[in-house]
């Protein structure tokens, strides 16, 4: 009789969490020959027209040992130039920088339609988390009653991550001093002083506790055709802890915390933010925020956690660390902790435990360093006194 061996047996992964980390995970996983179910706690699909993303190799490395093909062409928008203005609308510096920018909508609706439907299940809440160590399996029990065992549990469910908080509790984000202001004009309605300065470009400009930069990125339904893209902007400013809840109290009088997407945005705020943009921005991104018709916000925070496992549980992404934007490393980073983890466990395949205790501590030190890279951007752009 034939007898099966450890490294015979399929494994099984639960992912908490269903935007890019839990993807990037999934996609991987599966990759060295896991079976993955992702469960997302949010019962509609996360993809909306969200914000730029700054196109990294990781993440198109993910895509490459994933099996997904994507013309560069259709990736995202490339830029030429990097050019700094002053804050008249003069040009400080201007210096040849091709890159690549996409779209958050562009990557999680790519890596979802990969995965499929069938593996990926929404409006999954979780509950608690429970391990058997004598058979070296997790359970991820949900808030509808459901139970689900596997090999391994990562969690990769943002910078609120559940899974975080039932095992490091006292690991939290910390806001940062700042906050970035967002929005995105249509690029057939980008105000003419706006698209003769910035369009094509990478902008940049800087003033007292004020840093905007923007760019081209792809439009609806991830369309990348001249005149179909639209342009995005973001604005750091400077508010302290009272300003910030205000902020973050919506339209309807709800307290959101850390983000205001589109549309929700208080009034008073979008006036307060065309006049701050008046007196404090070069002219071109004046024009361009007076233009945005649902601008949003969202808080910067610090995470940067000791211990990214426990047992048969990992934290990856926004759940183990979040970077600061200026490193423009957050959704590379979720990818790799993900390219990481699977070469780890394709290295071991009967020894997981092993695995994971080799991938946790270079996990650890690449958030930790990003903490600090952002950090030390942040205080420079932010924070001058500081630097």
């Amino acid at each position: 009789m034939h007898t099966i061996t450890t490294h015979q047996i399929k494994r099984r992964a639960l992912i908490i969490g269903g935007s890019l980390g839990g993807l990037f995970a999934g996609t991987m996983l599966r990759a060295i020959g896991w079976n993955v179910d992702i469960f997302e706690r949010s019962p509609h699909d996360l993809d909306s027209r969200g914000g730029g993303i700054v196109l990294q190799p990781e993440v198109k490395e993910v895509f490459r040992r994933g099996g997904i093909t994507l013309d560069n062409d259709r990736l995202g928008v490339r830029s030429a130039y990097r050019t700094v203005f002053l804050p008249d609308g003069a040009i400080q510096s201007r210096h040849l920088a091709p890159q690549t920018q996409t779209s958050w909508s562009l990557i999680y609706t790519t890596l979802k339609t990969a995965f499929g439907e069938s593996h990926y299940h929404q409006g999954k809440r979780l509950a608690r988390i429970e391990q058997d160590f004598s058979t070296a399996t997790v359970t991820a029990l949900f808030e509808d009653g459901s139970r689900e065992s596997g090999d391994l549990l990562i969690g990769a469910d943002g910078g609120g991550s559940t899974v975080r908080s039932l095992f490091w509790p006292q690991v939290q984000p910390r806001y940062a001093g700042y906050l970035a202001w967002r929005g995105l004009v249509p690029e057939d309605a980008m105000p003419a002083a706006a698209r003769e300065a910035l369009h094509g470009d990478f902008g940049f400009a800087n003033n007292s506790g004020s840093h905007i930069l923007g760019y081209l990125m792809p439009g609806e339904d991830n369309d990348v055709r001249p005149g179909h893209r639209l342009y995005n902007w973001v604005w750091y400013r400077v508010a302290d802890g009272g300003q910030l809840a205000q902020i973050m109290t919506d339209r309807a009088g709800l307290e959101r915390h850390y983000s205001i997407p589109e549309g929700m945005l208080a009034d008073r705020w979008r006036a307060h933010l065309r006049d701050d943009a008046r007196s404090l921005l070069p002219p071109p991104f004046s024009a361009i925020v007076a233009a945005t018709e649902h601008p949003f916000a969202q808080a910067i925070r610090d995470l940067a956690a000791d211990e990214m496992v426990s047992g048969r549980v990992a934290i990856l992404g926004d759940a183990a660390s979040i970077p600061r934007p200026h490193t423009a490393a957050s959704t590379a980073k979720a990818a790799a902790n993900a390219l990481a983890l699977a070469d780890e466990l394709a290295a071991s395949p009967d020894d997981i435990a092993a695995a994971l205790a080799r991938w946790e501590l270079p996990q650890v030190m690449y958030g930790k360093y990003l903490e600090k890279q952002g950090t030390q951007a942040g205080n420079y752009l932010m924070f001058p006194s500081r630097s």
